[in-house]
């Protein structure tokens, strides 16, 4: 590369060049080197020298959505970044990191270049499959792959050992003291006392059902919930006909079809065979030898540490390599042969079964034959009808006219929203296709004839509009009637459980206040951390987050609360105690590590002069320009990027 360059430089080409820029600089002052400089990626992230491109972003999160989409068992996409607060987050966190390794370099924390070539020589993913070694062909194929540079990627592994070198110095000197780990340790073991009481719907009272206008102020309290959204409803024209694959398989086209695919037809000779490659002539000489000897394959591959690889029952066009392909198809069975010359290194092989080919009859392939037929047959009926409706459709005739002049068929898709729906609650399986193009459409437009794959074709005709809107109380009476009363049970419940508590906040006893609603008082006592599931949640959730004496009321099931008060706190033996609080303290520290990795960044990065185009990071990912507002109940949360 260098040499092109030379060579260029010293050219005609190269001179007449410089002269047309240096007659450029005079005329324009320079201007053209804005032009030239508005040609570079525009960064996403800028941080003193270093940068992070739009091109680059997008790499780097593409590798990270595939990562999160392996994790996640489905498919993600960038729309999962758009609700505000969450790509400004994936960008703050990358250009901490970009100033913090800009202020690294410039303080002289810098792995050297020998170091950083020998981590990468020391990668397997790299090693060669036969040598077990470095291979820069490997090398090279590996980052191609992966859409990176060598450049690139020498630049990550450098910044990747420096953030590694920083955090394991810090991670060696930051230490917490034990006294930590032993609070946890304290906490997860001591035991606690408790007395409760269980109030229930009974205890609180039952709302009557609703009149109209309470039913109508809780459809109106949630508008976006309650409201109906937009029906369409459509007419798919499809231009298929049974007639056409029953016309299409008569026995003088099933016979001349057989007569021309003969040949091809025909069961191919297979071959049952195993292969050890070997990284040179010598070793493959040797193999053979032993072979011929009568030692089995597996035998002589591990002696050798090579891994055998088998072919079963495959055809000649199954082996990739044609020296290996006239080896194997030139021996007899259980033969071993020579070593072979192969694109690879040499190959020996040892032959097993042999499977003859055959030619094939006609009721051998009657089946697949006129499947075939039917097939083209169905396709073909398919254009000319498709042809023949357009020719109509040209003629200034309706959709209707056009349906019955070609014979084309038709399937009603009646009231379906826009994410498959439909008003009945079912749920739409048909084509994504018809939805879509539904959506696009005015009311009585039709669509231009549609591709769906497989030979068909459709048209698709929207016949009404029902506009989104608040349904009728009479349609969704049934529904919201239970969902009211529900909501002013559990209403009724939540202000009798917090009367009851705060009674005994007040000072009177736990047991005067339970038997005014004609509850049994309850006791338990060492509670445990494994006493959940006996206890129940909220007994479990109040009596361990509560001081001694407290009062605590918590939900117990999904029409009760309990009202009780934690009476002591035992804590546990230093000899149960000690062993914990040894095992928590690693985690803790790492916990703490986390925190003080990312302040160090953040500190760093101050030093440098950092700036962030959320505009050009949102066009990178293929997203609108300006974030939308984050939906109701959205996860927080979003891949970081992988580098």
């Amino acid at each position: 590369m260098l040499t092109l360059f030379r060579n260029f430089a010293k050219s005609k080409w190269a001179i007449g060049l410089l002269v047309l820029l240096g007659l450029g600089l005079v005329v324009t002052g320079g201007s053209q080197m804005d032009v030239l400089g508005s040609l570079s990626p525009k960064p996403a992230i800028k941080a003193g020298d270093r940068s992070l491109t739009s091109q680059q972003f997008r790499a780097e999160m593409d590798l990270a959505l595939r990562q999160q989409s392996a994790q996640a068992g489905r498919p993600l996409s960038f729309e999962d970044l758009s609700p505000a607060g969450i790509l400004p987050q994936v960008l703050s966190r990358r250009a901490d990191e970009l100033g913090f390794l800009d202020w690294a370099w410039k303080v002289g924390i810098r792995p050297s270049g020998e170091l950083i070539t020998k981590m990468i020589r020391q990668e397997p993913d790299f090693f060669d499959a036969v040598t077990a070694q470095f291979s820069q062909e490997q090398y090279t194929a590996k980052l191609q792959q992966a859409g990176m540079t060598p450049e690139t990627f020498t630049t990550g592994q450098r910044d990747n050992y420096t953030l590694s070198h920083i955090g394991s110095a810090m991670g060696a000197g930051a230490r917490l003291p034990r006294i930590y780990g032993a609070v946890l340790a304290n906490q997860s073991l001591a035991t606690r006392d408790a007395r409760w009481f269980s109030v229930t719907q009974a205890m609180a009272g039952t709302t009557p059902a609703p009149t109209d206008a309470q039913l109508t102020a809780y459809l109106n309290e949630n508008p976006a919930q309650n409201r109906n959204p937009e029906y369409r409803s459509a007419t798919v024209i499809l231009f298929d006909s049974a007639a056409d694959a029953a016309a299409g398989a008569d026995e003088v086209r099933i016979a001349e079809r057989f007569r021309l695919r003969q040949d091809s037809l025909a069961q191919p000779e297979r071959r049952t065979f195993t292969t050890l490659t070997a990284p040179n002539r010598e070793v493959a000489d040797r193999i053979a030898a032993a072979l011929k000897a009568g030692q089995t394959i597996q035998a002589v591959g591990q002696a050798n540490n090579l891994q055998p690889a088998d072919y079963a029952d495959a055809p000649r066009s199954a082996i990739a390599d044609p020296a290996i392909a006239a080896a194997v198809f030139g021996m007899t069975a259980n033969q071993v042969s020579d070593p072979i010359q192969a694109r690879v290194g040499f190959v020996v092989a040892q032959l097993g079964a042999i499977t003859a080919g055959r030619e094939v009859t006609l009721e051998d392939v009657r089946p697949q034959i006129i499947q075939e037929l039917q097939g083209e047959a169905v396709r073909a009926g398919i254009y000319r009808r498709v042809e023949a409706y357009k020719a109509a459709r040209g003629e200034g005739k309706s959709v209707d006219e056009a349906i019955t002049q070609v014979g084309a068929r038709t399937i009603a898709v009646d009231q379906v929203s826009r994410d498959g729906r439909f008003k009945s609650g079912a749920t739409y399986n048909g084509p994504p296709i018809i939805l879509e193009t539904m959506w696009s459409l005015s009311k009585n437009a039709a669509s231009e004839d549609i591709d769906a794959g497989q030979g068909q074709y459709i048209v698709v005709r929207l016949d009404d509009i029902v506009p989104a809107a608040m349904p009728a109380l009479a349609d969704v009476r049934a529904t919201l009637t239970p969902q009211w009363i529900a909501r002013e049970n559990a209403r009724l419940l939540t202000n009798k459980t917090n009367a009851l508590a705060a009674r005994v906040r007040a000072g009177e006893d736990i047991a005067a206040v339970a038997a005014s609603v004609g509850a049994p008082v309850q006791t338990r006592t060492g509670m445990s951390r494994e006493s959940q599931a006996e206890v129940g949640p909220g007994v479990f959730r109040g009596a361990f987050t509560t001081a001694k004496n407290e009062v605590f009321s918590a939900q117990q099931t999904n029409d009760s609360f309990v009202v009780g008060r934690t009476e002591a706190i035992t804590p546990p033996s230093p000899t149960l105690a000690a062993p914990l609080a040894e095992q928590i303290l690693p985690q803790l520290g790492q916990q703490n590590m986390n925190g003080v990795l990312a302040t160090l960044l953040k500190a760093a990065a101050a030093h440098t002069k950092v700036s962030i185009d959320e505009r050009t990071a949102r066009l990178a990912l293929g997203l609108p320009e300006t974030p939308t507002a984050a939906p109701t109940g959205a996860a927080p949360g979003a891949p970081a990027p992988a580098r």
